[in-house]
């Protein structure tokens, strides 16, 4: 796509505050809880970033060091961006198992909740897109890209920045009324758009995120180390998992909500209205020696639209078996070792090497 070219020239400011207050209405009418509008002045964000990235708590995952200061400067990723529009869509889905009560079953797969349904990405993207063609109809061509967790941007300190919340402890952005519980996007654009006002921190003493964390990954407050994190473990990772690691997966098999599970803002998340974000395939709720016979043609289909396709079959597997080496007998009473040991041994002849080395770690936690 062309870059923005500056069209500041074109509007006075009656004229964009009155389109900024219909963006609104429009994202709203789209599905967005909440839109809100920033500059793109990322000063401090760009210091935690880099220190960051100098102590390596972004492990295996490269990207985050690429592009420079172009993740930082949104002008630098595209030319004439003056301003960031931003949105945050809910996505905890009604009717679903508690996710407290699959955690405390080790016979139980846990799914990160925001990977039950269809993709977000997919989902976010398009809606922001036709954002983008509203505002289009209504004042003519401008300059735009759309963004959803797609590009090397500040989501969450541009969020914060926009009014949309506060980043927590947990590195999460939290909301007053709304939790943690929803995705964001974003919309790079040369209008010179009225701007919103920052909210105030609002985690005040809690420590509960860090508390609760298996892997105390969140190593102080507002830090957290990816190579401790359950998260990256599973999904970012591509080799083996850290043998210290695995015991303290439970049965986390993509992703981790802990953090946010526990965290007393979340009493006033509401369900999602948004029908693509509801389970799949009853994956709120679903036996790990279940998805653990699913073979790779099995898993494409059943993940097929979702985002846990993007991990592949080998590390679904690699997971899995941690977490059926973590549903021992010593700590669980309600799966028969023997079926699980049986499962395991059934793939040991598995292609894939690392797939073997977390079936052969798994069976020797049931051997103890």
């Amino acid at each position: 796509m062309s870059e923005i070219q500056n069209q500041s020239s074109s509007y006075n400011n009656e004229h964009l505050a009155k389109l900024a207050q219909q963006i609104k209405i429009w994202g709203q009418e789209l599905g967005f809880q909440e839109i809100a509008i920033t500059d793109t002045q990322l000063n401090q964000a760009e210091e935690t970033l880099t220190d960051w990235l100098e102590q390596g708590c972004h492990g295996d995952m490269d990207w985050m060091a690429q592009h420079g200061t172009k993740r930082t400067r949104p002008a630098e990723l595209v030319s004439g961006t003056h301003r960031v529009i931003t949105g945050r869509m809910d996505y905890w889905p009604p009717d679903i198992i508690k996710a407290e009560s699959v955690l405390a079953n080790p016979d139980k797969a846990y799914i990160s909740r925001y990977a039950l349904g269809r993709d977000y990405h997919k989902v976010l993207r398009k809606r922001l897109q036709k954002l983008s063609t509203k505002i289009e109809n209504k004042i003519g061509a401008f300059g735009y890209r759309v963004f959803v967790d797609s590009a090397p941007v500040m989501e969450k300190p541009l969020a914060e920045k926009a009014g949309l919340g506060w980043i927590g402890k947990h590195s999460n952005l939290l909301n007053k009324d709304a939790g943690s519980w929803f995705f964001l996007g974003e919309i790079y654009t040369d209008l010179p758009l009225p701007i919103d006002s920052p909210t105030e921190k609002h985690c005040g003493t809690c420590q509960a995120c860090i508390d609760i964390c298996p892997t105390k990954a969140i190593t102080q407050p507002y830090v957290v180390d990816a190579r401790l994190c359950i998260s990256y473990l599973t999904i970012e990772l591509k080799g083996a998992i850290p043998e210290h690691l695995r015991p303290l997966m439970g049965n986390r098999i993509y992703g981790c909500d802990d953090c946010q599970l526990c965290c007393p803002w979340n009493r006033f998340a509401t369900d999602t209205p948004e029908t693509d974000f509801m389970p799949r395939h009853h994956l709120d709720d679903v036996d790990l020696l279940e998805l653990f016979s699913w073979n790779e043609e099995t898993f494409l289909n059943k993940t097929e639209g979702t985002a846990i396709r993007r991990i592949g079959h080998e590390r679904w597997l690699r997971n899995i078996a941690v977490a059926l080496g973590n549903a021992n007998t010593k700590t669980n009473k309600k799966m028969n070792t023997a079926l699980i040991t049986t499962a395991l041994k059934g793939k040991l002849n598995h292609a894939s090497a690392m797939v073997r080395e977390h079936i052969e770690w798994a069976l020797q936690q049931h051997n103890k």
